[in-house]
């Protein structure tokens, strides 16, 4: 009831009327069923602007901060986050990764749309960071179509650390559902799953039109904090796409 409310009513038309997004590839995303929107993660507006154009109801995973911020501002966003249907993912210890894909899979399991941003962070510097497996063993599990999504723009107007985001007109783009049915069954196969994601990642990198940096978000947040080099790179380029182009 909420979602709807938000979406139909208080804060999707506002969103819309504010930053005037320009969709493509929205029919490729399904019209029933289950399936998994996989997108870049730029901005905190991320989480409120996908599900804005969107004609189906979406969950995400969202970090458990979210829901356990102090005083009166925390508990606000905690009921906003639950009000909203987001479900909140411990990111830290051994079994935050499994937590996940549990969480994930029951949302699958209904038959619903999943969203989730592979690089399992905010990018802190704009550019698209290497991908989590989680989502390719979710899509292979479960046997459900992968839908890339890019946010273009949006770092823009809300990068980290930005309260209030700027108004300007962000695009949104969703590429074809990606078919995975071929590794069905190979889920817990190390070789595979990296394969999988990295060709999601790669169609994000394709939407978006971003640099690549082949790091996970949060190591090259960490090592740039501390003064050092991801990966153990000097040259703070960023690395090409494995594999090259493809």
């Amino acid at each position: 009831m909420f979602y709807h409310l938000m979406k139909y009513v208080l804060l999707g038309p506002l969103l819309k009327l504010l930053f005037r997004p320009r969709i493509e590839g929205l029919s490729h995303v399904p019209a029933e069923g289950a399936a998994i929107v996989a997108g870049n993660h730029l901005s905190f507006s991320d989480h409120f602007l996908m599900p804005a154009v969107l004609d189906r109801r979406i969950t995400f995973l969202a970090k458990q901060e979210y829901f356990t911020g102090p005083g009166i501002k925390g508990r606000l966003t905690a009921a906003f986050f639950r009000a909203a249907g987001q479900i909140p993912v411990d990111r830290s210890g051994k079994e935050a990764g499994r937590a996940a894909i549990r969480e994930g899979l029951c949302v699958l399991d209904r038959g619903e749309l999943l969203g989730i941003y592979p690089e399992g962070t905010r990018s802190h510097d704009g550019r698209l960071h290497k991908g989590k497996v989680g989502v390719a063993v979710m899509a292979l599990r479960a046997g459900v179509p992968v839908v890339p999504c890019a946010m273009v723009g949006t770092f823009e107007i809300q990068p980290p650390g930005r309260v209030v985001p700027r108004i300007r007109r962000v695009t949104i783009r969703f590429g074809e559902p990606m078919d995975f049915s071929r590794f069905a069954g190979q889920e817990e196969e190390r070789a595979v799953v990296r394969a999988v994601t990295d060709e999601i990642m790669y169609e994000i990198l394709r939407l978006s039109g971003q640099e690549y940096v082949d790091e996970y978000a949060a190591v090259v947040k960490a090592a740039e904090a501390g003064g050092g080099e991801p990966g153990g790179s000097s040259d703070g380029e960023s690395r090409k796409f494995p594999g090259g182009e493809r």
